[in-house]
């Protein structure tokens, strides 16, 4: 009888083994910098919010809180987001 060339599974799965911390596209610092990002995110879309002026004229809506710092921080926060995707640690090499 042949012998087989089958290896056991214990070899066969060795390439399987959890990759390296070195080998993730993204470390822990890229996550951390995404929440701040979506924090800051969140809070620009909690400054534009507001009442309505369903009923009567309501000039608040018109506020630079709401028009401009909200909408502001909101971007920052995106292009924040953005770049902490992109950007490597200064110790991570390819």
């Amino acid at each position: 009888m042949a012998k087989s060339n089958i290896t056991s599974p214990q070899k066969t799965n060795d390439h399987l083994d959890k990759e390296k911390e070195a080998e993730f596209p993204l470390c822990s610092f890229n996550f951390k910098w995404m929440a701040v990002s979506a924090v800051i995110i969140i809070v620009g879309f909690l400054l534009m919010l507001g009442g309505s002026s369903t009923t009567e004229f309501n000039p608040d809506i018109f506020s630079a809180r709401r028009i401009v710092v909200g909408p502001t921080l909101a971007f920052i926060g995106f292009v924040a987001m953005g770049v902490s995707i992109i950007v490597r640690p200064k110790g991570k090499k390819d």
